[in-house]
């Protein structure tokens, strides 16, 4: 079997979705999932639900912000 960094990501730069902020990591930066995929919001606080804009997605994760309302 491939591992997971193989595999096709539910997200892609460019994407804008409505997460909500499940953890706070060590840096600052909130952290929600889509479809189990981790995304590293900048400055999202937790227990927020806001519309992201994903900048750029890496093997693992991807990394997003505040989309412009």
């Amino acid at each position: 079997m491939k591992p997971s960094y193989f595999l096709p990501k539910p997200v892609k730069p460019g994407d804008i979705l409505e997460v909500t902020i499940e953890a706070v990591a060590s840096k600052g930066d909130g952290i929600a999932k889509k479809d189990g995929f981790v995304i590293f919001v900048k400055d999202g606080k937790q227990g927020e639900t806001l519309k992201v804009k994903i900048i750029e997605v890496r093997a693992r994760y991807a990394m997003a912000e505040r989309a412009a309302e």
